[in-house]
């Protein structure tokens, strides 16, 4: 696993051949982060990594100067990579919560500025991500979301549904807290 960009980039992290997260492949964070770089300050946002597994999309945001970032993986396992791999890095600006993903969102109350989500695509709730994110007021207005998937799921008709992207066999829907803006 490569952090693909900013002030990390070339770093890499090996979870081992145990380690149960899939990982986003390097080639579709790459191409996901040129898009965002053009329309998020990372540098004045709150993000948010559920369903983090390897902790890669958070290194790419504190990578990139995010000053606040909460991640949020329920596997005891994940979470320790994710600590190791952050003292490494020196970072100090992301909170890691052990928490399901759901009950957090349930639970918290604040709300985001960049909002990524990567559910193991078998999730029995995978269905249920982008209105879990919406439902709970996590997004703040004209914030994104980005919800990694396979073909498998179509999310074009959802309110919030603002496009598609594709990366070989990874796909992010993106969705805005305001259905006619990014």
């Amino acid at each position: 696993m490569r952090i693909v960009g900013g002030m990390h980039r070339g770093r890499v992290f090996e979870p081992g051949k145990k380690f149960k997260a899939r990982p986003t492949t390097d080639m579709a964070k790459e191409s996901l982060f040129n898009i965002l770089q053009n329309t998020v300050d990372f540098e004045n946002i709150r993000a948010l990594d559920l369903f983090s597994g390897t902790g890669s999309i958070s290194y790419e945001f504190l990578s990139r100067g995010c000053p606040d970032v909460t991640s949020v993986e329920i596997n005891a396992a994940h979470i320790h990579f994710i600590h190791e791999v952050i003292e490494k890095l020196g970072e100090k600006n992301i909170r890691i919560v052990k928490s399901n993903a759901f009950v957090f969102a349930k639970r918290i109350d604040e709300q985001f500025d960049l909002i990524f989500a990567d559910p193991p695509y078998d999730h029995p709730k995978f269905a249920e991500v982008a209105d879990l994110i919406f439902n709970n007021k996590l997004l703040k207005p004209n914030g994104l979301f980005v919800l990694e998937h396979n073909s498998h799921f179509d999310y074009s008709k959802h309110l919030n549904f603002k496009e598609l992207r594709r990366y070989g066999s990874v796909h992010f829907s993106l969705f805005t807290a305001e259905s006619n803006e990014i």
